[in-house]
């Protein structure tokens, strides 16, 4: 069974392209475009791969990467910040809450696809 990424993002052009790329890959996809509605999308979903904004309306990425790290039953799940904030202290809060990787916008799409196809693997 292909991997299943579940893609968390309130920008539609982003979303429309990262979907595209996933799914052009062979992965399963799922959408989310708030926090609230990622942890739904998670506990039915359960992807193997988060793709997540940090700024976004109701809960934030970093809220979201927390709540799934806390979750000892979604321990498995894989995270990778995908964002515009990319200071070093935004970088280190989203690896300290337990992100994965954490990619900073722009980002180059060959790159990404390699990073998240690395990070299954692994």
């Amino acid at each position: 069974m292909n991997p299943r990424i579940l893609i968390v993002d309130d920008e539609p052009n982003i979303v429309v392209s990262l979907e595209y790329l996933m799914k052009k890959e062979g992965f399963q996809v799922a959408v989310a475009v708030d926090g609230e509605e990622a942890l739904v999308k998670i506990a039915t979903f359960k992807p193997d791969l988060v793709l997540l904004d940090v700024m976004m309306p109701k809960k934030s990425g970093y809220e979201v990467c927390q709540e799934i790290r806390a979750n000892p039953e979604q321990a498995g799940i894989k995270v990778m910040m995908l964002t515009a904030k990319g200071r070093d202290t935004e970088v280190a809060k989203g690896l300290a809450l337990g992100a994965d990787a954490y990619v900073t916008k722009p980002f180059s799409t060959k790159e990404l696809v390699a990073q998240v196809k690395a990070m299954l693997a692994a």
